[in-house]
């Protein structure tokens, strides 16, 4: 038998000066529509296209799923717990999926229905690689081979900026060093996608990395076009799209356009506002389809005598009212609840909101709510995370709820759903540069952010009711950030940027842009196009108005409340943190964790020790200071360093024939020798102390093996004509003293009378 193997296609590409990417089709996953192999240094990954060849029955919406999976195996790595295989997919991975589906679901066309389906695995994982900026390019080739009606390619790439130069797909160490961290998604003449976090930097940063990003996105599109037609591509599927016929549209237009422009020039109510646009639906269905009257003998009809069915009717209805919600803020700049657009929806805010939590806020704008609220924890309660190209711990992070009573639905509540993932970590990212360090707030930070009610950027809302609790739980938050939605509506011609958008006008409008901020600058973005050509002018206009409506909302978050309180709750833990010498840490650990598990429970605290940047912390939970402080004297008599001279309370530990074992500091013990117990003669160490007895001591040496020699002769009085006894220096290489006639289980002199004692001779005056 033969063992050759196909060749397939591959194709490399220079995205930047000296940096790769490389794709391959054709040996792997055949039997995919498409498949394609994407290598980026030495991390890969498989993305395969498959589209269904017809629409399922009743199908009324487009089936489109993105998965994407990051396998252990891949870094050389097993996955942690007991279950050894992955499970459900992380939040990076969901977070990756969004990321390609937000890029690739507008460039279908409106009423294609076929089912898509495209995954990705990662095969292989380096340390400075990070997959998520291979996946799109790599989807868009396949679903090009596939022959799917996909108005691509497209690309994806990640900017970051070190030392002031911006840098594409930069490595994962100097993404470390980058103050920015965005990715962007985008076609040969648009970006269509953009998502990411900054540091606080300007509008014009973030308009260069913009144009950074899509120049490195037009050469990785212009190759893979390249690319899919050296491969050869599938010939097009064959498909029906489910649109009113525009005979339809034009009649539909002519009955409802006028009715509908009555109805959105009325005062704004959301539960109105739709059940109107519900009424006039229902009117055109009824002149269109009659009605059912059984006493006047009047059926409903299933269709007209051209063919329409009361679906096609109901979207034809949709287009219109699209169209004359469009045309009304591009023609007079009205909105649906008459603001000017770049107005901003009426704020209330309340702190301190919830008595027990650790801190608490409600953000209200327009008819969208948050409650956050704010927990702290210590070390032990960090995220783990057990991930292939990510494993910090987290000591922040934002869960955000979106339930179904937010918009007056009655549904079933179900784990976090996609969304709600990604709109809590867009959140997470906005507040996340502006928490305090470590070192200067040693807790681990949750904040619970639940949509209480949704008209609008529920996201954006989770952002400003977030830094609210943040400061209402005392964490000295560097700044306060906020967060505003801008939509656009524009015909190629006229063009109308909207502030604080509603639901309806994120739905109905043409682009979706979420920025959030301090007064300084932005902290984070996310950005849906779903027009091509959107012009720098626009952008800048956006960028620019979306700053004024944020500096607003700043204003009216910071009249309720200034700073970041000054106290924390009493019912947050108390949180001490010391630094010291790492050579110490097994020192307040001990033996199996004796030391530490004693100082936690004799004083009612938890005790967390790492390492980090070369010095060990201590952080130290109590519920009172109190307890604080008894814990940490304790910790700081164990790091101390024990010096000559000083004197010290010590408990006795042991008894032994030549002296007593003293400890004067936690885990600090020296030697009390027989000979220093008291002037003259000792018979007998028991004679003077007993295990447990608290004796006063001065250390007399700290030898260079670190053993220490104590004294209680200086609290004692001198008899009258006594002389110390003339001490000769230790020799090197000798274990005892023989200053003090120390040589345990050897010989002692001090002077005087000689007896043979314990296994040697001592001599006392």
């Amino acid at each position: 038998m033969s063992n050759s193997k196909p060749q397939g296609t591959t194709r490399q590409i220079e995205f930047a000066s000296g940096r790769h990417i490389h794709l391959e089709t054709g040996r792997l996953a055949k039997q995919a529509g498409g498949s394609v192999v994407a290598r980026l240094g030495d991390t890969m990954i498989i993305a395969t296209a498959v589209v269904a060849p017809s629409v399922k029955p009743g199908q009324g919406f487009f089936p489109l799923t993105v998965d994407y999976r990051e396998k252990f195996s891949s870094a050389g790595k097993i996955p942690g717990g007991f279950i050894k295989r992955e499970g459900r997919p992380t939040d990076k991975e969901i977070l990756t999926c969004r990321l390609v589906d937000r890029a690739i679901r507008p460039l279908f066309p409106d009423g294609f229905l076929n089912e898509v389906q495209v995954i990705s695995y990662v095969l292989s994982a380096d340390d400075e690689n990070d997959a998520d900026v291979l996946v799109a390019a790599a989807a868009s080739s396949a679903l090009l081979l596939a022959g799917a009606p996909f108005d691509g390619p497209i690309a994806e790439v990640r900017v970051g900026r070190v030392d002031g130069q911006f840098v594409v797909n930069p490595t994962i160490s100097e993404l470390e060093e980058s103050d920015f961290n965005l990715i962007v998604a985008g076609k040969l003449d648009a970006i269509v996608m953009v998502e990411g976090e900054m540091e606080e930097v300007s509008e014009a940063d973030m308009l260069e990395a913009l144009d950074v990003a899509h120049a490195a996105i037009k050469v990785i599109c212009d190759e893979q076009l390249a690319f899919v037609r050296e491969a050869g591509p599938k010939d097009p599927i064959e498909y029906d799209l489910k649109v009113p016929p525009a005979a339809l549209v034009d009649k539909v237009r002519s009955m409802a356009s006028a009715k509908l422009d009555e109805h959105i020039r009325k005062p704004y109510d959301k539960s109105t506002f739709y059940g109107g646009i519900g009424d006039i639906k229902s009117e055109v269905i009824a002149d269109l389809l009659g009605v059912d009257d059984p006493d006047n003998g009047s059926e409903k009809l299933s269709e007209t005598t051209e063919g329409f069915t009361e679906g096609q009717i109901k979207d034809a209805v949709a287009i219109v009212e699209k169209d004359v919600m469009r045309e009304l803020v591009m023609a007079e700049g009205q909105r649906i609840d008459g603001r000017a657009t770049d107005e901003i929806r009426n704020i209330w805010c309340e702190t301190s909101y919830l008595p027990r939590v650790h801190g608490s806020a409600v953000f209200t704008r327009g008819e969208t709510q948050v409650l956050a609220s704010v927990t702290l924890g210590t070390g032990k309660d960090v995220q783990p995370v057990d991930q292939v190209f990510d494993t910090t711990d987290r000591r922040f992070y934002l869960h955000y709820s979106f339930p179904p009573f937010s918009t007056g639905e009655a549904k079933f509540l179900r784990g976090a759903s996609r969304r709600e993932i990604g709109h809590g970590y867009l959140a997470e990212r906005a507040l996340a540069g502006q928490l305090p360090s470590l070192e200067e707030f040693p807790y681990t930070v949750r904040i619970n952010a639940d949509v209480l009610e949704s008209n609008g950027s529920s996201s954006m809302a989770s952002v400003c009711s977030g830094a609210l609790a943040l400061m209402d739980a005392g964490v000295p938050l560097k700044k306060p950030v906020a967060g505003i939605a801008m939509g656009l509506i524009s015909d190629g011609n006229r063009t109308a940027i909207l502030s604080d958008i509603l639901g309806t006008e994120d739905h109905l409008g043409d682009m979706d842009f979420k920025v959030t901020g301090t007064k300084d600058g932005i902290t984070a973005c996310q950005m849906d196009i779903k027009i091509a050509g959107l012009s720098r002018d626009v952008l800048v206009n956006a960028l620019e108005q979306a700053r004024r409506g944020r500096e607003h909302i700043l204003g009216a978050m910071l009249e309720t409340l200034e700073a970041p309180r000054t106290t924390l709750s009493p019912h947050a833990p108390r949180l001490t943190q010391i630094s010291i010498d790492p050579s110490f840490i097994g020192a307040v650990i001990g033996p199996g964790g004796k030391i530490i598990q004693g100082i936690q429970r004799d004083t009612n605290t938890v005790i967390e020790i790492e390492e980090r940047d070369g010095l060990g912390f201590v952080t130290i939970a109590a519920t009172n200071g109190e307890d604080a402080e008894s814990a940490l004297a304790i910790i700081k008599g164990i790091v101390s360093v024990p010096e000559a001279g000083e004197e010290y309370d010590g408990t006795v530990r042991n008894i032994q024939p030549f002296g007593a074992i003293v400890e004067i500091m936690p885990g600090k013990e020296g030697l009390l020798h027989i000979s220093e117990l008291d002037y003259g003669y000792v018979e007998s160490v028991e004679d003077y102390l007993q295990v447990g007895d608290k004796v006063k001591v001065k250390l007399l040496e700290v030898r260079d093996d670190g053993k220490l020699r104590l004294s209680r002769k200086p609290f004692l009085e001198k008899p009258e004509g006594y002389e110390e006894p003339e001490r000769k220096p230790r020799s090197n290489g000798r274990g005892g003293d023989r200053r003090g006639g120390d040589r345990r289980g050897g010989g002692r002199r001090g002077g005087g009378r000689g007896r043979d004692n314990r296994g040697g001779g001592r001599r006392d005056n």
